[in-house]
């Protein structure tokens, strides 16, 4: 068995609090990535609201992986905020 398959595969979800930060996501993503790397992770699917959202209803993205979680509908065991 290879290391990749003794990961536990990881959901991301990404998300800006305001419309100024530019590199917000990346920086986000980047972070949780080495996170995982380190911690026995792989992150598989990643969900994101790219822009300021102050309502459950305009966020897609956090929708969406509440969706999947409560439908049993995911590829991975674990999830990072």
């Amino acid at each position: 068995m290879t290391t990749a398959n003794l990961l536990v595969p990881a959901a991301q979800y990404l998300r800006m609090s305001t419309e100024h930060q530019q590199y917000s996501l990346e920086n986000q993503s980047t972070a949780i990535r080495r996170y995982a790397e380190g911690h026995g992770f792989k992150v598989v699917r990643t969900y994101s609201d790219p822009a300021k959202r102050l309502f459950l209803k305009n966020r897609r993205g956090l929708r969406d992986l509440l969706q999947d979680v409560t439908g049993g509908n995911t590829d991975y065991k674990a999830s990072s905020t």
